[in-house]
């Protein structure tokens, strides 16, 4: 057999037949899927209609995430009616068709992507497709994650299966060591500025390289949740130690004899030494600083220190319109610095940075110093677990002495989906994952940085340098 990448290992284990002959279309076992209440409604009621049971309920995960709010008091009850009506209109397919639920109240209710990885639903290997665009998270654990469609997950739901179109493989290899401030958000956003918002299409991305095998597993989380803002549909990481570590006691995770087997096939999820990329792509991690959007594309993106771009200067020209419809959007000239852009809201949470390491990284720079007047802070822990977690560590003491609001888990402020929302005009510095024109609100202006630049641009109540905050960098 020629050598293989760790994608086309992970697609051929789990291809039940071809479906042409050159086996580039496959239908594909899915080991495991999570539903939202956003996504799901249409492929419940195509199973209804066609009277179909749903072939493996343990197999899936229901959690109630995008539209339910996200306030220190929230009960079961929403405030918004269609929202109201998707939550119960999910909960009773959930109880229906034997399906696992999360829901508002229950005490592992979270954000999907963050309770899938939390209770060891998610294995190395695994192939899982779900509704959701930011299931390529799955790939910090070697695992196959990727977004479905409604009639996708209605044909995962009755098969188990999905009709799949192999992808084209990219390397990313992010070589040397990260400065000091500098997070994985920042490689992220780094390499989608380097190849663009469309420059992974049809690609799934392995990523590679010291940089990478340095970062912990949540880090990594980071990385390939936001593989699919350069277009991937898929991201990997071959899992390690770490990966090993992490998933061990977790509740769904294999325990005892069955552990020991399953790290012994685990180790074997890696691409072969002499398999051969579609593309590759380099990075070095010295090179790498603390990154900030400045547009509304992800990959409109600088480094802190840098200034806005000047439209005058692209000699295409749509991508010149581009950047000059963006700038007028955001609020901002050409040429401007983006240290000392000025904040309203300072938002740390959504599926990309709201794990208990992110919380943790955001607190310490906030310890002992206040946000500053006229910033709205929020923060919302990406699970009712991680919120647990921080409060018993007193995170959310620091965080409240600040002046953030310290919030339950849900996609809060992350999409314009629920009563977490920006108004026209208002500009936030973001922990999320897209800065789309309307994404936080009608007319609000997006910032995406790492949660320690949220909370560094928070106390400063503009954008700023978060290593001039760190006391490990400062003394």
């Amino acid at each position: 057999m020629s050598p293989r990448t760790l994608y086309d290992k992970i697609v051929d284990s789990h291809t039940v037949r071809r479906l042409d002959p050159a086996g580039r279309r496959v239908l594909l076992y899915s080991d495991r899927t999570v539903l939202n209440e956003y996504t799901s409604p249409q492929a419940f009621t195509g199973l209804r209609a066609a009277g179909r049971p749903v072939w493996r309920p343990a197999a899936a995960l229901g959690t109630v995430d995008h539209v339910n709010p996200s306030r220190a008091d929230r009960g079961a009850a929403m405030p918004d009616a269609a929202a109201a009506r998707q939550a119960r209109y999910f909960a009773e397919n959930c109880r229906i068709f034997g399906i696992e639920l999360y829901d508002v109240l229950h005490p592992l209710q979270g954000i999907e992507h963050v309770v899938m990885t939390e209770t060891g639903r998610v294995l190395p290997g695994m192939v899982i497709g779900a509704g959701d665009s930011h299931t390529t998270t799955y790939g910090a654990l070697g695992a196959l994650g990727f977004g479905i469609g409604t009639s996708d997950i209605e044909h995962c739901l009755a098969t188990q299966t999905l009709v799949y179109t192999r992808l084209k493989t990219m390397r990313v290899r992010v070589t040397g060591d990260l400065g000091a401030g500098v997070r994985s958000k920042d490689i992220v956003m780094a390499l989608i500025r380097q190849i663009g918002a469309a420059g992974a299409t049809g690609y799934a991305i392995e990523f590679t390289g010291t940089a990478i095998t340095a970062l912990s597993v949540e880090a990594r989380m980071t990385i390939c949740n936001m593989a699919v803002e350069c277009g991937a549909r898929g991201a990997l990481i071959a899992p390690d130690d770490k990966v090993f570590a992490y998933l061990e006691g977790r509740r769904y995770a294999p325990q005892g004899a069955l552990r020991a087997a399953a790290v012994a096939v685990w180790r074997g999820l890696v691409t072969d030494e002499d398999a051969v990329f579609d593309r590759e792509v380099a990075l070095a991690a010295q090179d790498i600083a603390p990154m900030v959007s400045w547009g509304t594309s992800p990959d409109q993106a600088v480094a802190v220190s840098d200034r806005l771009p000047d439209p005058a200067d692209e000699p295409d020209a749509g991508r010149r319109g581009d950047l000059q419809r963006a700038l007028r959007y955001m609020g901002l000239e050409a040429g401007q610095p983006v240290e000392g852009i000025s904040i309203g809201h300072a938002f740390i949470g959504s599926c990309t940075n709201a794990r208990i390491e992110d919380l943790r990284d955001a607190a310490r720079i906030l310890k002992g110093r206040r946000i500053a007047p006229g910033v709205r802070g929020i923060v919302v822990p990406g699970s009712s677990a991680v919120r647990r977690m921080a409060e018993a560590e007193g995170i959310d003491a620091v965080f409240r002495a600040a002046g953030f609001e310290w919030r339950q888990s849900g996609c809060s402020m992350c999409l314009a989906m629920n009563d977490d929302v920006l108004g026209p005009g208002e500009r936030c510095a973001s922990s999320t994952n897209r800065n789309f024109e309307g994404r936080q609100g009608s007319g609000a202006r997006t910032h995406l940085m790492s949660p320690v630049m949220v909370a560094a641009a928070a106390i400063r109540g503009h954008l700023t340098d978060s290593r001039t905050l760190d006391p490990e960098i400062v003394r």
